[in-house]
């Protein structure tokens, strides 16, 4: 069982820049592919990026297309989430996720979707405004 912990959330001024870390512990966090997600007051659970447990590709949700730069650190078992030009739309609770996928046979784009990923982080509040 894998258990997540996000942090490096806060409140930034439009424009400005906030990574995001998520730690992991109690798996092989190399066989995980990641998913970050973001929710806001009254809206759905949605996925901004994810990157393959095999050749690490990425993908992004088109709101955070050149903007945001998701990465891993196996060895530090950490996925990052780098935040750039940050628009107060962006504001949320981030999430982290988790999906076992040893090979990346499964890994696609269909992992920007919350019911592919068995673990979930608690969440880190970002908040964008002036």
């Amino acid at each position: 069982q894998v258990q997540l912990v996000e942090s490096g959330g806060g409140l930034v001024q439009p424009g400005g820049s906030l990574r995001l870390s998520c730690t992991a512990s109690g798996g092989t966090f190399s066989y995980y592919s990641l998913g970050w997600f973001r929710q806001s007051p009254g809206k759905e659970r949605e996925g901004v990026s994810c990157i393959g447990s095999g050749d690490h590709t990425t993908f992004y949700a088109d709101s955070v297309q050149g903007r945001f730069t998701i990465s891993r650190d196996n060895p530090e078992n950490t996925v990052y989430l780098e935040m750039n030009d940050l628009k107060p739309e962006d504001t949320g609770v981030y999430y982290c996720a988790a999906h076992l996928d040893p090979y990346g046979l499964e890994y696609g784009p269909g992992h920007l979707f919350r019911e592919v990923y068995d673990y979930w982080g608690r969440g880190t509040q970002v908040t964008v405004s002036s």
